[in-house]
C-alpha cells in the first residue's frame, strides 16, 4: 500500500463515529468505526475456529474476511451440482486422532478413502512401469530419504536438490533414471510440501507431526465443517483489510471500507499475504516475527479437474502417475471413479511448475493436461466435458497453498509467529502451528490455541 493511501485509512479513525452492530455479510460501507472486544481477520479454519470458542465462552467476537464467501483456502465448489469439489484443501490427512474427523464425525459428514495402494504409474512412453522400473523408483525413493537423512546429521542446513546431488549425478548418465529421480522428487517431496527442492530445507522439510490412518475427503466438501463453525458468528464479508493500528488501550483495524476497533485482534491471514505487505501494521512488527515471516516458504499446489463423458482409464485406480519428461509437470493425478462414480480427474501442479502455469490461460493448461493424458492413454480419449482450476498464488488474499520450510527457516520460527504481542496482536493459522503447519487440522488447532491464549489473558 503507498503511503498516502495509508495517511488517507488513518484518517478514517478520527472520523470514526460511535460504535454499532456489524451486520453479517458486508454490512454497510462508509468511514464510521464499529467497535467489537476482539476482531478476528479472516474466516478460514484457524479463523472460525478462534472465533467460535471465544465467543462459546462469552466473548464479544467479529471476524473480518476479505473475500465475499467464507472458508479462506477451504473452497468448495458447487459449479457441478452432482459433485462438490475442493478447490483448495480436500482430505482430512491421517483419519485417526485428528481434530478434523472429530468434526466430521459430529456432523455425521460422509466421508470417501483415496488409497496410495490403489494407484499406477505410467512411463513417458505411456506404458506402466515395469516390475524393475517399479523397483528401481523404489529405490531411488530409498536412496532420496537417506541422502536428506544424512544431511539432517550436518550442522549445515542445504537445500533438498543440495543433499541429493551427489545422487543426481550418479543418475545422470541415464535419461530414464534421471526422469525417475525427478519424479521422486516432485512426487513424494515437491507435491507433499509444495515448495521446490531447490528452496525446500533439507533439515526441516518434514519436521511436521503425522497422524496415523487413511485420507478421507467430504462427499460434499470441506466446506460442511467451515459452514458448522460459522454458525452463530458475526461475519463481515468483502472487508479487505489495509492497515493494523494498536497500542496501549486499543487496535483499529481499517479496511478498503470502514474502521473497526477492538480490545484485541486475531491475525489468520495466510502466511503469503503476510510476505506482501498488502496489510501495514503500525507500529511494526517485532523484528524476531518479521524475520520468521520473511525467512519461511509459501509453497503453491494447484488443481485442475477434468470432467469426461466416460472413465478411459482404469476403474480401480485412485492414483494415478506419470513420469514427465519434464521435472514437475502434471506428475500426480486422482481419479474419481473408484470412490465417487464420477468420470472425474484431478491434475496437480506444485512448486515452480504449479507457479508458472498460473499465467497461462485455461485453454492452455487444459491443452496441457490432455497431452499428458494422451501420452499416458492414446490420443482417442475424449476431450473432457468440462473443467475447474486453481491459481493459489497470484490470489490476492492467498498468494500460495500453504507453508513449507525454506533454506534458511527452522520450525521454531513458527512458534516466533505464533506469539502474542503486548496482549494485542495473536496469530494463528497452518504456518504458526510448528507441528501441524499445511494441514487443515494444523489450521484449526491454532485457532483452539489462541482462543486458549486470550481467554487466559481476560481471565
Amino acid at each position: 500500500m503507498q503511503r498516502r493511501d495509508l495517511l488517507k485509512l488513518l484518517a478514517l479513525i478520527c472520523l470514526g463515529g460511535g460504535s454499532s452492530a456489524c451486520g453479517t455479510g458486508g454490512g454497510s460501507g462508509g468511514g464510521m468505526a464499529r467497535r467489537g472486544r476482539t476482531i478476528v481477520i479472516g474466516a478460514g479454519l484457524a479463523g472460525l475456529a478462534a472465533a467460535r470458542e471465544l465467543r462459546h465462552n462469552g466473548e464479544d467476537v467479529v471476524v473480518l474476511e476479505a473475500r465475499d464467501r467464507i472458508g479462506g483456502r477451504l473452497w468448495t465448489s458447487s459449479a457441478w451440482p452432482d459433485m462438490p469439489l475442493d478447490l483448495g484443501a480436500t482430505w482430512i490427512h491421517g483419519v485417526r486422532s485428528n481434530p478434523m474427523t472429530d468434526l466430521a464425525d459430529a456432523l455425521q459428514a460422509r466421508r470417501l478413502v483415496t488409497s496410495y495402494d490403489k494407484s499406477a504409474t505410467y512411463h513417458t512412453n505411456g506404458q506402466l512401469l515395469t516390475d524393475a522400473e517399479e523397483a528401481h523408483s523404489e529405490a531411488l525413493g530409498n536412496q532420496v530419504r537417506m541422502a536428506l537423512h544424512n544431511a539432517q546429521q550436518r550442522d549445515a542446513d542445504v537445500t533438498v536438490r543440495q543433499a541429493v546431488a551427489a545422487l543426481t549425478q550418479q543418475v545422470q548418465p541415464s535419461l530414464a533414471a534421471t526422469r525417475l529421480l525427478n519424479f521422486v522428487l516432485s512426487s513424494e517431496i515437491e507435491h507433499e510440501y509444495a515448495g521446490s527442492a531447490h528452496h525446500l530445507s533439507a533439515h526441516w522439510y518434514d519436521s511436521a507431526d503425522e497422524f496415523e490412518g487413511d485420507n478421507a475427503l467430504f462427499v460434499h466438501g470441506f466446506q460442511i465443517i467451515t459452514d458448522y463453525l460459522a454458525t452463530d458468528l458475526l461475519i463481515e464479508l468483502s472487508q479487505v483489510v489495509k492497515a493494523i493500528v494498536w497500542g496501549e488501550h486499543e487496535v483499529r483495524v481499517l479496511t478498503e471500507r470502514m474502521t473497526f476497533t477492538a480490545d484485541r485482534v486475531v491475525v489468520t491471514l495466510p502466511l503469503g499475504v503476510l510476505q506482501s505487505s498488502s496489510v501495514q501494521f503500525t507500529p511494526e512488527l517485532p523484528s524476531a516475527k518479521r524475520h520468521a515471516l520473511a525467512a519461511l516458504g509459501m509453497g503453491v499446489l494447484n488443481k485442475c479437474y477434468l470432467r469426461f463423458s466416460r472413465a478411459f482409464w482404469p476403474h480401480d485406480i485412485d492414483w494415478l502417475g506419470h513420469v514427465s519428461a519434464q521435472h514437475g509437470v502434471w506428475n500426480e493425478w486422482v481419479s474419481f471413479q473408484r470412490v465417487a462414480q464420477m468420470p472425474i480427474l484431478l491434475g496437480f501442479n506444485a512448486a515452480d511448475h504449479g507457479r508458472e502455469i498460473e499465467a497461462w490461460s485455461d485453454q492452455q493448461i487444459v491443452a496441457s493436461a490432455m497431452e499428458t493424458l494422451g501420452i499416458m492413454f492414446g490420443s482417442n480419449i475424449p476431450q473432457p466435458n468440462a473443467y475447474q482450476i486453481t491459481r493459489w498464488a497470484t490470489d490476492p488474499f492467498a498468494r500460495g497453498a500453504y507453508s513449507y520450510n525454506a533454506l534458511g527457516s527452522a520450525p521454531a520460527m513458527r512458534d516466533t509467529l505464533a506469539m502474542p504481542v503486548e496482549g494485542k496482536l495473536f496469530f494463528a493459522g497452518e504456518a504458526s502451528h510448528s507441528a501441524h503447519f499445511g494441514t487443515t487440522h494444523g489450521a484449526y488447532l491454532s485457532g483452539l490455541r489462541v482462543a486458549e491464549q486470550i481467554l487466559y489473558q481476560i481471565r
